[in-house]
């Protein structure tokens, strides 16, 4: 190992895959009769892709970036973040919002095997069926 190292790698989702889980995701919402905005973004936390379904929320969009965001920022789903702040006080959960996190149910995981590779965020229709649709997606990676 090098005493003086200038990289690392980093797994990040691949952009084929990308498409594979907002096409998924979107045709869950389909089925279930919602509009939904749906974001991917990378291990870094980058926006890798996005699709807003017409007719969906205009709120919806970022709604569903901040889930991608703070579910790839922690690598599990979005409202643990709200669980692992509950003692928090306050100013400390009010930050953490005002950095690009969401704590609302829709922000999933996506791995590759163990390694996270990014998140996906759905929102539009309710918390679970937001979860629905984001569980649809991330399972079109396991395909």
């Amino acid at each position: 190992m090098s005493q003086n190292p200038v990289s690392v790698s980093q797994a990040v989702i691949h952009h084929a895959a990308v498409l594979r889980v907002v096409q998924a995701a979107l045709a869950k919402a389909e089925s279930l009769g919602i509009k939904v905005c749906v974001a991917v973004m990378d291990s870094s936390g980058t926006l890798a892709g996005f699709a807003r379904m017409p007719g969906a929320f205009l709120i919806s969009g970022d709604i569903a970036t901040r889930k991608a965001y703070a579910s790839a920022a922690i690598g599990a789903p979005a409202e643990m973040v709200e669980q692992a702040l509950a003692q928090e006080a306050p100013r400390v959960r009010e930050g953490i919002v005002l950095t690009g996190f969401s704590m609302i149910r829709g922000g999933l995981p996506l791995r590759s095997g163990e390694t996270l590779v990014g998140a996906v965020g759905v929102s539009g229709g309710s918390e679970s069926q937001d979860v629905e649709c984001a569980t649809a997606g991330a399972a079109a990676l396991q395909g």
